[in-house]
């Protein structure tokens, strides 16, 4: 399991969003509040923005522990941007991948982060992955349920899908592919976010016109966090946040 965050709104620091609220990203690392799987995200971690004239975001990933990190640091002290995906991460297994399995992954103007786990991986999303174009598969960066997930959100967008579609089509496949998967996705382009709340928590902070915080979990004390039900698709911008219900796959 994994805890994750997209930030829309005013430029800020990385660190005002990810280091400084008293229950932050980072704190969620070694001490999450609203977790139901694992305790400690310690398994790699990863922030990616958006830098004005540049639609393209950069990113910074790493293997081991956000809290050791002090270039991170650095970065969280100094990098600001109007945008933002990060993600800390609690590996479902053991495996060689390292930052390349730490999202947030990306593809052009996009980053992603998956929290939860798909059940019964890799098996169960063999008849998903084959219908993919080999090619496709042969670029996936990690060998993890997460890359995966990707990978068919992304060949969603490629054959035309909007990005909530895409979500949650994606979703919906593998959940029936895949039944008793925990498939919290995060996907922004620096100017939306798209989200799933689907067998973990989700949160999110909207001061309409000004900004909009998505997140596994509030950072902070606000009574204005909203907590997202399961089974939901969320669909923000700076303006509006939109929830519709995600209907449970039928056997």
């Amino acid at each position: 399991m994994c805890r994750h965050i997209a930030y829309l709104g005013p430029p800020v620091t990385l660190g005002e969003v990810l280091t400084r609220p008293p229950h932050s990203l980072v704190r969620q690392s070694w001490a999450p509040r609203h977790q139901r799987h694992g305790t400690v995200n310690a398994d790699g971690f990863g922030v990616g923005w958006y830098a004005d004239g540049d639609p393209v975001p950069g990113r910074y990933r790493r293997q081991g522990p956000v809290w050791g990190d002090q270039t991170f640091a650095d970065l969280a002290r100094v990098v600001r941007s109007p945008a933002l995906l990060a993600a800390v991460r609690d590996a479902t297994e053991a495996g060689a991948d390292g930052e390349a399995a730490a999202a947030p992954f990306a593809a052009g103007r996009l980053l992603f982060s998956h929290n939860g786990a798909v059940k019964d991986w890799p098996e169960s999303l063999a008849p998903l992955a084959a219908a993919l174009p080999p090619a496709e598969l042969l670029t996936l960066t990690a060998r993890c349920d997460s890359a995966l997930v990707w990978a068919l959100v992304r060949h969603r967008l490629a054959d035309g899908d909007e990005l909530p579609q895409a979500v949650a089509d994606t979703v919906l496949d593998v959940a029936a592919a895949a039944p008793e998967s925990r498939l919290n996705l995060l996907l922004t382009d620096g100017t939306t976010i798209v989200a799933t709340a689907w067998g973990d928590t989700l949160w999110y902070l909207a001061e309409p016109g000004l900004r909009t915080v998505v997140a596994s979990e509030p950072y902070d004390d606000d009574p204005h966090w909203r907590t997202v039900p399961d089974r939901t698709l969320l669909t923000a911008t700076r303006a509006e946040v939109l929830l519709t219900p995600l209907k449970e796959p039928t056997e």
